[in-house]
């Protein structure tokens, strides 16, 4: 267990890492106190992972990394020569941790570090999309009667998730931890790492489907967070998912479908617009900011795993009623113009959902429409693109902006219909071409993938909008 801010000492991992560890430094040191893959951030006593990527090799950094303060590197055995790693560790006084790969090293390691913490309730939620406003609401609601830990932003990958373990602390009562995927196998990977005791899926969505290839392959990946249950754990599937028998077939454990209509508490919802949702829980009224179906959709899921928890009807309300909106998940910001920032993700669910919900408000204002390529549909991309333009024609916007290449065959459906709309790959041309068209009152949406970063509209539509620090 975790003593005078070691988080665990170097003789214990590596045993179950299958390592060989080269000690040169302090005998005084017996471990590490934290974790780091960029030895940027590196801090006293850290363990740092030399990653072997597709740019840089996280070897040619351990001599920054002790230089830094780190006390030990994991580091690969293939390595140690081409980068001189055991005249460096000599050099300097640390330890080398010699695996055969350090990125499931890194995942075991992790793995290793959670089993001290028994009581530990661990919560995973995967899923196309909601995954991390849905932790995030979780963690709110949770959090009013527990001590809640979780991964930070959208620390769910195979390399994010691991480091996001190493913050668990004796203290903590929960711990929920999203998992995203980019390839086949990741869940599984994460599910080794986290072992999850509760388990959600949020749903079954296109995202990523360039690369898996079809839902039904989606559906399949997303299942294996289900995959370390022994029989004692509980799986959250939801109940209007096409997919959901096919999810809960043959799970070990507990089975719960999730959804509007599952909760005896829930008396109601009303659509705020772009004030968000009033919910009455419990009989007592909630004014849950997140505005839109889909962010109702996040809560029903985050509510659903606080229910198993359990917590109290208060700490759902309380909970609901302290979310605010994530940076470029619906966020509102209010100037001249009222822009929707939901520029974080986007695939045809998300943005067939963004369109409902912007076409739906009664705005006395025109609506423009700014719309990003959905990216990472492969071969699926033009067909969606073609149905995004289909969308536009039917939809209530006075005005369209389409960005990117691969949006290309929305443009060419509607050159043929009645709505104006305009179509770049240039930033700087879209941001003049829209601040140009837009007057007092208009209501802007800006919608697409990550790689669009669409959110650098914002500052120059409402001048007193500064963007969150990090954001790309």
């Amino acid at each position: 267990m975790i003593s005078d801010g070691v988080l665990m000492e170097f003789a214990a991992l590596s045993p179950s890492l299958g390592a060989q560890l080269l000690s040169f430094g302090d005998k005084g040191v017996r471990g590490f106190s934290s974790v780091s893959i960029d030895s940027r951030s590196v801090q006293e006593g850290a363990l740092f992972a030399a990653l072997s990527g597709s740019v840089q090799d996280g070897h040619s950094f351990v001599e920054a990394a002790f230089k830094k303060g780190a006390a030990a590197a994991l580091v690969e055995r293939r390595k140690i020569e081409t980068f001189d790693l055991v005249h460096i560790a000599q050099t300097l006084g640390k330890t080398l941790i010699v695996v055969d790969d350090t990125l499931p090293a890194l995942q075991a390691a992790a793995g290793v570090y959670l089993e001290q913490f028994s009581r530990l309730l661990k919560i995973a939620i995967t899923g196309s999309s909601g995954k991390t406003t849905t932790k995030e609401i979780a963690a709110a609601i949770i959090g009013a009667e527990k001590n809640t830990v979780m991964n930070p932003g959208n620390y769910n990958s195979e390399t994010g998730l691991p480091l996001s373990v190493f913050a668990v602390r004796p203290c903590h009562e929960a711990g929920i931890f999203e998992m995203g995927m980019n390839r086949v196998g990741e869940i599984a990977e994460l599910a080794r790492v986290l072992k999850p005791d509760v388990a959600l899926i949020t749903n079954i969505g296109s995202a990523h489907i360039g690369i898996l290839g079809s839902k039904d392959l989606i559906a399949e990946e997303k299942k294996k967070i289900f995959s370390q249950f022994d029989g004692k754990n509980l799986a959250l599937i939801p109940a209007d998912s096409p997919f959901r028998d096919f999810l809960a077939e043959g799970l070990k454990g507990r089975t719960v479908f999730y959804g509007e209509s599952s909760f005896a508490a829930l008396g109601g919802v009303r659509s705020l617009g772009l004030d968000g949702t009033e919910i009455i829980w419990d009989g007592q009224r909630v004014r849950f900011a997140l505005p839109g179906k889909h962010n109702l959709a996040n809560a029903f899921a985050a509510i659903a795993i606080a229910q198993e928890v359990p917590v109290s009807a208060q700490a759902i309300r309380q909970g609901l009623e302290s979310v605010k909106p994530l940076f470029g998940r619906g966020e509102i910001i209010q100037g001249r113009v009222t822009v929707i920032q939901d520029c974080y993700n986007s695939n045809p669910e998300s943005v067939t959902e963004a369109l409902e919900f912007c076409d739906s408000l009664d705005w006395p204002g025109r609506k423009i429409y700014v719309l990003g390529e959905m990216r990472e549909l492969g071969e699926d991309s033009r067909a969606a693109h073609e149905d995004l333009g289909r969308l536009l024609l039917d939809s209530k916007a006075g005005l369209v902006f389409l960005f990117g290449d691969e949006i290309r065959p929305a443009a060419e459906v509607l050159k043929d219909g009645a709505l104006a709309y305009t179509h770049t790959c240039d930033m700087d041309e879209l941001s003049r071409a829209l601040n140009a068209c837009v007057r007092d009152g208009d209501l802007v949406l800006l919608k697409g993938s990550r790689g669009c970063a669409l959110e650098r509209l914002s500052a120059a539509l409402v001048p007193a909008y500064r963007r969150h620090e990090g954001a790309a």
